[in-house]
């Protein structure tokens, strides 16, 4: 496989992913990238050092794509099979195509590439940009496990990386993919709380956030267990576990469980109706 790999589309999740790639030594001169500006394609070149061209360019991805070992598809769900039609033809049979959008099902990509174009479909977080991120990959028809170690050396710069199957795939984004959002939204929620006891504003927010991320930190070690953290600081009869009985009685775990399947549930919707715009 050729060791060039093209970024099709690169916003803020692909951005992170090829900023990881190049942390670990990978050469810039073999990565390309396809943005919608003259403007961001510039700014990727002089930042990253990487070959950035515009799709103002019609031909742009048609050339990013030729000769490249591995594609990712970083642009809108929408448009990702469009995406895939404009570079089937210069695609090489072992070139690996990688879909980082959400809601688009293999299946729909494979359909419009040549016959046995190694797929693989991605969930990756936003916490990759900060080198913490979990991304979950799905093996197409023809990926072979050589292709999906491929793509697992590549998401690895960023995180944490698994398999799935892809009927899981949005029980994965229900957890890890918006899992970072409520994770903010606890942030917020401790912060505003804070604020409530007299603390100033600021403080607060200071406080709630170098909290979460502290105990983040606590939760990176392989052998950690939420719960024996959690019994760890809430001493017998104590303030935090009474705040802590105070969440359960309210029906917490109800709560969060609730969001989850909402966002699983519209995963499922937005794939819908994607392969209803595709008939």
């Amino acid at each position: 496989m050729s060791t060039t790999i093209a970024f099709l589309g690169c916003g803020s999740m692909s951005e992170a992913i090829m900023a990881g790639l190049l942390r670990s030594g990978f050469p810039a001169g073999q990565v390309r990238a396809t943005v919608r500006t003259t403007a961001r394609a510039a700014w990727l070149a002089d930042t990253y050092g990487v070959t950035a061209t515009a799709t103002e360019d019609a031909d742009a991805n048609v050339r990013a794509a030729t000769g490249a070992g591995l594609v990712v598809l970083g642009v809108k769900p929408g448009l990702v099979r469009e995406v895939a039609v404009e570079i089937a033809p210069v695609l090489a049979p072992d070139t690996v195509v990688v879909s980082v959008a959400g809601a688009v099902p293999l299946a729909s990509i494979e359909a419009v590439l040549p016959g046995g174009q190694p797929v693989v479909r991605s969930m990756p977080n936003t916490p990759a940009r900060v080198g913490y991120g979990v991304t979950a990959l799905v093996a197409g028809a023809h990926a072979t496990p050589p292709h999906l170690q491929a793509v697992k050396d590549v998401f690895a710069t960023v995180g944490l990386v698994v398999e799935v199957d892809e009927d899981q795939i949005d029980a994965v984004g229900a957890v890890s993919g918006s899992g970072p959002a409520y994770v903010f939204y606890l942030a917020e929620a401790m912060a505003g709380a804070g604020g409530r006891l007299g603390l100033p504003a600021d403080l607060a927010r200071t406080l709630a956030a170098h909290t979460v991320a502290g105990a983040g930190r606590l939760l990176d070690d392989p052998d950690a267990d939420p719960a024996a953290l959690r019994r760890a600081v809430s001493s017998p009869n104590g303030s935090t576990e009474r705040a802590i009985a105070a969440f359960e009685e309210r029906g917490m775990r109800d709560i969060v469980a609730a969001g989850t399947a909402a966002a699983e549930a519209r995963a499922k919707e937005i794939t819908r109706e994607l392969v209803l715009l595709d008939l």
